[in-house]
């Protein structure tokens, strides 16, 4: 019995000191890069994506573990001078793996006050010395290859695995082809891998074939952004991660062993962005009776968020609500979605007399019972409670809520333009004042750019009405929407919106 107790005991033994030894045996992936590897934080920071952020969905993470070490804007040169390599090195362990991609900055001045990241073109041992006039510090400045290569050699020196790739390319077209960078940075990187032994991926061609093979029209605002040639979205950036996994298969490299045959990939979840409001707003279906919220949508990035214009004509803060329409918004509501509001124009109508649209003037809880004609009484609030209610419900599904002022009409007493500032104005404010959410002065804002014209080309905007757009209208109080959300330092809704440099 004691012999059988005493086996158990050291069976259990080696099991748990074989368990303890296979974890700590676990090999990791290291990404070393720019931001085409990793942007920011890695968690789609201003919409950015490198394919290090998803690599990892195409191994067997139960089997291998992945860290990016990428870091955006560093060269090959400023990765190591950072001492961002370093840590790395330090952590390899025999077995780990190095992916290793550079060269979207290396092509950069030598020597500047505002980056200093170039390195010498090249794989040779040619040399420049300066007094980095970033740093303040004496440099001998390498080629290109020379600095890949250290990087390889450490690695392998401490018994880790490299792979390196050709630097993805930019979304640049000529007579429908992407150029390639095999006669520069990948071509480089190919002859010092090639020299040193390891593996290479030629991600750049792969890649531009991909593109190719879709289409310019199909890759710009999906896979990069229209304002960006360079970083990738998170479908590009998968787009990448799969290339690689793809030339790991093809290489006799180990880590082949952990790319799964079958991966199921995560994309980050898109935004959703909702705009409510009146006539001013929404799409009408009539040339002279154009909304803003129809043209808002080319001033956001649709690869990351979804815009949807609920607004409705003729209706007002209280009627949005009354008719369901906001409950429809409200029930689709998630957390990190952006609800804009722009109510008031409809508002100063009777309260009790069909078209019920009307909402008592001001801030306050007072009530008015309304006999509507077929169904029933009506509690009418204030503006303000309505407007207030909007906000509130919209923070309450984690989502978060912008209150503009109504456009202003094309009505110029004394020469400007009107403003309601006493009243939908300041009530717009007051509402985000004591019930939260941020407040833009469209009217405002619009009123300036109206002034700045002029009543004559104004009034082209306004074909049928003092109230509704035309088409350029719209684009007109679009890009001015567009424009104070930039503007919004306190909001996230900010990154997601890029505006022409034209514009």
């Amino acid at each position: 019995m004691r012999i059988l107790s005493a086996f158990l005991v050291l069976f259990s033994a080696v099991l748990f000191t074989s368990c303890d030894t296979a974890q700590a045996q676990q090999p990791t992936v290291y990404c070393v890069g720019d931001s085409t590897v990793k942007n920011g934080s890695g968690k789609g920071d201003g919409g950015l994506w490198g394919w290090g952020d998803f690599i990892g969905q195409f191994l067997d993470t139960t089997k291998v573990k992945v860290a990016n070490h990428a870091l955006g804007g560093t060269s090959s040169r400023t990765f190591q001078s950072k001492g961002l390599w370093q840590p790395v090195l330090d952590s390899l362990q025999k077995g780990d793996y190095v992916l290793i991609q550079f060269g979207h900055n290396d092509s950069g001045a030598l020597n500047d006050d505002s980056r200093a990241r170039g390195t010498i073109k090249g794989t040779g041992e040619e040399t420049e010395e300066i007094d980095n006039m970033l740093t303040g510090e004496h440099e001998v400045v390498h080629s290109y290859g020379w600095y890949i290569r250290k990087v390889v050699t450490e690695a392998k020196a401490k018994g880790a695995i490299p792979v390196v790739m050709a630097p993805i390319p930019r979304n640049d077209w000529k007579d429908g082809q992407v150029p390639r960078n095999d006669k520069s940075y990948g071509g480089w990187a190919k002859q010092i891998a090639e020299e040193e032994g390891v593996t290479f991926i030629n991600l750049n061609d792969k890649m531009a074939s991909a593109m190719e093979a879709q289409g310019e029209d199909a890759v710009t605002g999906n896979l990069f952004y229209k304002r960006d040639h360079t970083h990738t979205s998170a479908k590009g950036a998968v787009l990448a991660a799969s290339l690689i996994a793809e030339g790991l298969q093809e290489s006799d490299n180990s880590l082949k062993e952990y790319v799964l045959e079958n991966p199921e990939i995560t994309l980050p979840r898109k935004r959703n962005l909702f705009i409510i409001g009146d006539s001013t707003v929404a799409s009408n279906g009539q040339d002279g009776k154009v909304g803003w919220g129809v043209y808002f949508s080319q001033h956001v990035d649709t690869t990351r968020m979804t815009v949807y214009n609920k607004a409705r004509g003729g209706r007002s803060s209280r009627t949005f609500r009354y008719e369901g329409l906001w409950d429809e918004v409200k029930e689709r509501l998630e957390p990190g979605d952006f609800v804009l509001m722009q109510f008031g124009h409809n508002d100063g109508g009777r309260v009790d007399q069909p078209k019920y649209r009307g909402s008592l003037k001001g801030m306050g809880d007072e009530t008015q019972d309304v006999q509507r004609d077929s169904t029933g009484i009506e509690t009418v609030h204030t503006y303000g409670w309505y407007m207030k209610q909007y906000i509130k419900e919209t923070e309450a599904a984690g989502a978060t809520p912008i209150v503009l002022s109504m456009i202003p009409r094309n009505e110029w007493p004394n020469g400007k333009v009107e403003r309601p500032t006493e009243s939908y104005v300041k009530w717009a404010k007051e509402a985000v004042d004591q019930a939260g959410g941020h407040f833009l002065n469209l009217n405002e804002a619009v009123a300036q750019k109206y002034e700045a014209m002029g009543k004559e080309k104004v009034a082209e905007f306004f074909p049928d009405d003092h109230t509704h757009t035309s088409h350029d209208g719209a684009k007109l109080n679009a890009l001015t929407v567009a424009e104070l959300i930039e503007g919004l330092r306190q909001s996230e809704l900010r990154d997601y919106i890029f505006i022409k440099k034209d514009e």
